[in-house]
């Protein structure tokens, strides 16, 4: 596989919209030592990016990231681990470079928040006071959105949709042990949810991995949807590429495929159109929420959190800001680009308010890349303003039907190192310069 470095990715995302480097140039801003304290829960494309950016913006401020997890297995890119075009470690991450930068890593469960004290508590028994806690818990699995479906269950019918290593293994080693012939059954979550394209490009990439490895057997998509994020490309490529083993079931006026059970036991799963799939690999994808930390600290509106468009701060609960997943962004869409681009206008905000200065202008930017086959990738994206109470998008892009190989090769190439610019950001890597050439 191709890579570019970050340089080129910068020349190729300039005429794209698809640059990661995306929000408020920071420039450093004098806080004396000690005089504030920045907390954030979640150490994802959001949370991550907030406590690097805030940092090297103000130095002296005393920064602490509460994360639970050691090692960060990246959600985003992880279904083409499934489809055999990255290993698992490549999606590991640890948080050396974050505490480099001075920032106090904690890895812990963060479970209480005191928003009157300006406290928050983990697990462990430590508290932690802040003057601005920014939270990026990402999401919860809705375990109970569909009959039969628990956390027990996951680890026969895997979801592998959040950062659990483990659970992106179990899918792939079940679609390994699977014989030749057999049917993977995928249960598509309904709106809103985590990364819209994402669930299509991972039938893409079992599919691909399917067709390479047990080309008799075949995928059954159970969607309760009428539509879905770049469906146009979408079932072109399932039509290209894997004719006869994708089945697409989207709902319909007169059908719905919303799955209402499954049977652990039997691996049968029941729509309320009545369709029946008993699967040797089932791959439910229930409805999500935000973190639990979210409603612990009050900040939720039913399953997702509100935010005040200009700086994703809650307007439930002061000195308080949500990103990412967990966030209602409005059109801006659940992805590890807008966490990204969001966090950086929370980290400039943050800054500025804590040394008296006057904020920048906010800016926020997604696009999403998915992968359909070797060398063939689309993507979508946007920009978005504050408008009210709400982020107007404007400059949209999404891949056609019947592109060139050479455009939706380039677009991969952008993906690859898109991935390796945003996971420099997150946890302040420093990657060595390429070596002159000589002559």
């Amino acid at each position: 596989m191709s890579k570019l470095s970050r340089r080129s990715f910068g020349k190729l995302a300039a005429g794209t919209g698809a640059s990661a480097v995306v929000g408020p140039m920071l420039v450093p801003f004098a806080i004396a030592q000690g005089a504030a304290k920045v907390v954030i829960v979640g150490g994802g494309a959001g949370g991550a990016t907030v406590a690097h950016f805030v940092k090297t913006a103000a130095p002296n401020l005393d920064v602490t990231l509460i994360e639970a997890n050691a090692t960060y297995s990246s959600s985003f890119f992880s279904n083409l681990y499934l489809g055999g075009f990255r290993s698992l470690e490549s999606l590991s991450h640890g948080y050396a470079g974050l505490r480099r930068l001075g920032i106090r890593v904690v890895h812990d469960y963060a479970n209480a928040v005191d928003p009157k004290a300006k406290t928050v508590r983990t697990r462990g028994g430590r508290t932690y006071s802040y003057d601005r806690l920014v939270l990026s818990p990402g999401i919860d699995i809705k375990y109970d959105s569909i009959q039969g479906y628990s956390r027990d269950v996951a680890r026969i019918m895997p979801h592998a949709y959040n950062t659990d290593a483990a659970q992106k293994r179990l899918l792939k080693q079940q679609l390994q042990s699977m014989r030749d012939g057999g049917t993977v059954a995928m249960v598509m979550p309904n709106n809103p949810f985590r990364c819209p394209p994402g669930p299509y490009e991972r039938a893409c990439m079992i599919a691909h991995y399917l067709k390479a490895r047990k080309p008799k057997s075949k995928l059954v998509i159970l969607d309760p949807k009428r539509s879905f994020s770049k469906q146009p490309v979408f079932t072109e490529a399932f039509d290209r590429h894997y004719k006869n083993i994708i089945e697409l079931n989207l709902s319909t006026e007169l059908d719905d495929f919303s799955v209402v059970s499954v049977n652990p036991k039997t691996k049968e799963i029941v729509t309320k159109a009545g369709k029946r799939v008993r699967a040797d690999v089932a791959n439910v994808i229930p409805q999500q929420r935000a973190g639990e930390i979210a409603s612990k600290a009050g900040i939720n509106d039913g399953d997702w959190c509100p935010v005040n468009a200009e700086n994703f701060s809650s307007p439930k609960v002061p000195d308080i800001y949500v990103l990412g997943d967990a966030a209602i962004a409005a059109e801006m869409p659940k992805s590890a680009f807008s966490a990204n681009s969001q966090a950086k206008v929370v980290a400039a905000d943050i800054a500025a308010a804590l040394a008296k200065k006057d904020k920048f202008e906010p800016r926020y930017r997604n696009t999403c890349w998915s992968l359909l086959a070797p060398d063939d990738n689309v993507k979508v994206g946007a920009n978005y303003t504050p408008k009210g109470s709400k982020l107007d998008p404007s400059g949209s892009f999404v891949s056609q039907r019947g592109e060139s190989a050479d455009v939706r090769k380039q677009n991969y190439q952008e993906s690859i190192a898109w991935y390796n610019s945003i996971t420099d950001e997150m946890f302040a890597k420093t990657r060595p310069a390429a070596a002159g050439k000589k002559g």
